[in-house]
């Protein structure tokens, strides 16, 4: 009998740090907020490449249930410490007006590394994003599941759309950070790999050649993790409310386990080109849920609602087995209100329309995101 994985499920956020008078983003940390948070979260909190970002991931979960409550204590604690310094984070993959010339990277050596390798390209990286991890003890369960799951990558980004500014202008995509994360090498979607080994194989020939040090230079936005036993969802926009996270994480650990019950019966998900799927993630980071994505097997474009309702109703028996069916249920509520990216636009478009100046709009949106990022934590 074939073994079922074990499903679990970790999730990790990066946060903007802002100022919350004047509702800039900061250059750098002041003296002792970070080991403040360390105090508090120990080694689940952690600097990122720039100063101005903190990050935070879950223990391993056994559910969303338990992702929900781990993320919920991060999220407020972080908050809690900023406020003690006039700061607060933000769960937005960009920041509505900052200017990433001006943000300095965290003096350590693996970011000084990078700094090195890329250049200016990793210093315009003033993006945030979610990575969200499922166990998946067999390597070559992995790699499988990898090659199957990639074709809902598309939906799943758009449900969590958060950046449509970029250096104070409206970009008119939802996902600006995708297009900014895309200029950095080995990011966009992963190959088709038969086996583990072959995919380590692959590995082996840039590590020998000097070019990576080990696979957690592959910033694929989805991949076998290199340091834990799971396959890595990268591909999102941080989403500023919780719910929105845990239903993503939702849909993905359901996906997963929808494939995996297939697997056991001798049944695939077609694996389509790369070229086919990237079309859709470029529809995804454009139009977010507004417009539709391809459904390839009918060779046509579909409506978003469509497709989440056909999501849902193709992995319901698998989020029920999970505990995470009322989860999974959100993602129609997040296509009725709108992703984090509707919303910022709204609440930008409506200070224009009261008499606002476009920084003044901005400011809002920054208040908007302070306010939401801790909604119901």
């Amino acid at each position: 009998m074939v073994e079922r994985p074990a499903f679990t499920i970790g999730i990790e956020e990066e946060y903007l740090i802002v100022d919350i008078e004047s509702r800039e983003l900061v250059q750098d940390l002041p003296d002792g907020l970070m080991a403040a948070c360390e105090e508090i979260l120990e080694a689940q909190v952690s600097p990122e490449f720039l100063r101005s970002q903190i990050e935070i991931g879950t223990k391993v979960c056994s559910s969303i249930h338990e992702a929900r409550d781990d993320l919920k204590r991060l999220r407020r604690a972080v908050a809690d410490v900023c406020n003690e310094y006039g700061l607060a984070p933000i769960a937005a993959s960009t920041h509505p007006s900052a200017d990433w010339y001006e943000q300095r990277h965290t003096d350590k050596p693996r970011y000084n590394i990078l700094a090195n390798a890329l250049g200016g390209v990793i210093r315009r990286l003033l993006i945030c994003g979610m990575h969200v991890h499922v166990g998946i003890g067999d390597p070559d369960t992995r790699v499988d599941l990898m090659n199957q799951v990639l074709y809902f990558v598309p939906h799943m980004l758009a449900l969590s759309t958060s950046s449509p500014f970029w250096n104070g202008a409206e970009t008119g995509l939802k996902s600006y950070r995708t297009s900014v994360f895309r200029a950095v090498p080995r990011t966009g979607m992963p190959d088709e790999f038969d086996t583990w080994g072959e995919y380590q194989r692959h590995v082996e020939v840039l590590v020998n050649a000097g070019v990576i040090e080990d696979a957690t230079k592959l910033w694929w936005d989805l991949r076998p993790s290199a340091r834990y036993p799971t396959l890595e969802l990268r591909s999102n926009d941080i989403c500023t409310n919780i719910e929105d996270t845990l239903s993503i994480a939702a849909m993905y650990v359901s996906l997963l386990s929808m494939l995996h019950r297939r697997r056991v019966k001798n049944q695939r998900w077609r694996v389509y080109s790369r070229m086919l799927i990237e079309e859709n993630v470029w529809r995804a980071q454009r139009y977010g849920i507004s417009e539709s994505l391809i459904d390839f097997g009918r060779g046509e474009l579909v409506g978003y609602p469509q497709l989440v309702d056909e999501i849902i109703n193709l992995v319901k028996k698998d989020a029920k087995r999970l505990d995470c069916e009322d989860e999974l249920l959100h993602a129609r509520t997040i296509v009725k209100r709108g992703t984090s990216a509707d919303s910022q636009l709204d609440v930008y478009h409506k200070a224009l329309a009261a008499g606002a100046g476009e920084h003044e709009a901005l400011e809002k949106v920054v208040d908007w995101l302070v306010a939401e990022t801790v909604a119901g934590v």
